[in-house]
């Protein structure tokens, strides 16, 4: 396999993923905000967008991964699939209470815009893993090896805190003066044109070839127990990863507003771009040793700065406080994410990278944005964070989501134990 990362390849890498990163910041927490300002605060509404959104993605990586396998080719994938992502992003500007009256004039309004939005998110994720999840993430496998892994996945880690930085730093603004179309329409475009840039860009790897074995076996091929039995070491990385997700998916869907609402943050996009900068500058620094000191006997310090980082987010109510809890938590999620994606990269079967991408979003996407928001909107429900407008009880995110959070993350060592046994157990 060619492992060598070239200027055209880092190009790929960096673009590709920075701009797929722009549309999942928007899909992950903007979504939520916009259903929340505009539509209903019901948190019923954003666990389901977010549980239905994560099932479409599962789906549509199962199907997709597998199919770019059989075709030999993740080029396409990742190129219509991100100017139909672009298109199906900016959409969401034309969703609006007023415009559900207009086009369902017999149905509740703010339930029908409500449901709008969740169908909306899920077209848009359709076509979202279908370059990203399902194409870019197995093209990242192809084109890299054990010895580099962990150096390109800190830095591709960093990608979703840069594009949160950018989004919160230039254009945040927008959102809270309402004008959510523009918004909408500029990153439509913008990822939308990036995918017509990877059309001259994107190379796929010279040994990646045509597949004539069953497309509908395949579909399949991971979750049999045999394949499971035949790959302990992959499964028991997607379990690490799948609590780990869980757990960051209690408090992630909430955060913006929990800052608006709960904490009165004016400044809460100042307040993320620090803790985001420091964090992304802790995650390229440690890429550069996770695969020196090996990456279980790094998990394990990554996710105790995490969990420090979590329960300093419980107790701090100031925006210094939330900057130095939110750049510990946040250092922690990015070095514990980058050492377990990596992980499960290196255990990938190297002829079936695409298969796996559908497996890999059972466990890090399906499982945690189902369980996780629920968890989440449990926890919201039952505090006593509320407030009164315009005669109705709106709920408010309070910290106990990040204690919730924290106790789930706990459970991440017990799938990390059982890896750094059997990884002992390999090298004698």
């Amino acid at each position: 396999m060619e492992t060598k990362l070239g200027a055209r390849k880092w190009a790929t890498l960096i673009l590709i993923g920075l701009f797929g990163q722009f549309a999942w910041t928007i899909e992950n927490m903007y979504f939520n905000v916009y259903l929340y300002n505009t539509v209903s605060t019901d948190p019923g509404y954003i666990a389901a967008m977010v549980g239905w959104s994560a099932a479409a993605a599962t789906v549509t990586t199962l199907l997709m991964g597998a199919l770019s396998d059989r075709a030999g080719n993740r080029r396409t994938f990742i190129c219509a699939g991100y100017i139909l992502w672009g298109l199906s992003t900016a959409a969401f500007g034309y969703i609006t209470v007023d415009n559900a009256a207009r086009w369902f004039p017999a149905a509740n309004a703010v339930q029908a815009a409500a449901v709008m939005i969740v169908v909306m998110d899920c077209v848009m994720t359709f076509f979202g893993s279908t370059a990203n999840d399902g194409a870019f993430n197995a093209y990242v496998t192809d084109n890299t090896s054990n010895a580099n892994r962990a150096r390109v996945e800190s830095v591709l880690a960093v990608l979703p805190l840069l594009s949160m930085l950018i989004i919160f730093g230039a254009f945040d603004s927008l959102t809270r003066a309402g004008e959510w179309r523009k918004f909408f329409n500029i990153f439509g475009i913008a990822v939308t044109a990036v995918g017509v840039t990877g059309l001259f860009l994107v190379k796929d790897s010279p040994l990646l070839k045509p597949r004539r074995d069953s497309y509908f076996k395949n579909l399949l091929y991971g979750l049999r127990p045999k394949v499971m039995g035949e790959n302990p070491e992959l499964y028991l990385s997607f379990a690490a990863f799948c609590v780990f997700s869980v757990a960051v998916q209690v408090f992630f869907p909430y955060l913006i507003i929990y800052m608006q609402n709960y904490l009165k943050l004016d400044n809460y996009a100042l307040v993320l771009g620090v803790v985001l900068i420091f964090a992304s500058a802790v995650s390229v620094i440690s890429g550069r040793y996770i695969d020196r000191v090996g990456k279980m006997r790094f998990v394990v310090p990554a996710g105790a700065v995490m969990l420090a980082g979590l329960l300093g987010m419980y107790f701090v109510r100031s925006a210094a406080g939330v900057v130095a809890a939110g750049c510990v938590m946040m250092s922690g999620y990015m070095m514990t994410a980058s050492v377990l994606g990596a992980n499960i990269r290196d255990w990938t079967p190297k002829d079936k990278a695409g298969h796996f991408q559908g497996i890999r979003m059972i466990f890090a996407v399906l499982l945690p944005m189902v369980i996780g928001p629920n968890i989440g909107a449990a926890v919201i429900r039952g505090g006593s964070g509320t407030y009164v407008e315009l005669g109705q009880v709106k709920s408010v995110p309070t910290p106990g989501i990040y204690l919730a959070a924290a106790c789930v993350l706990l459970l991440t060592a017990v799938p990390v134990a059982y890896l750094r046994k059997r990884e002992k157990q390999t090298v004698h």
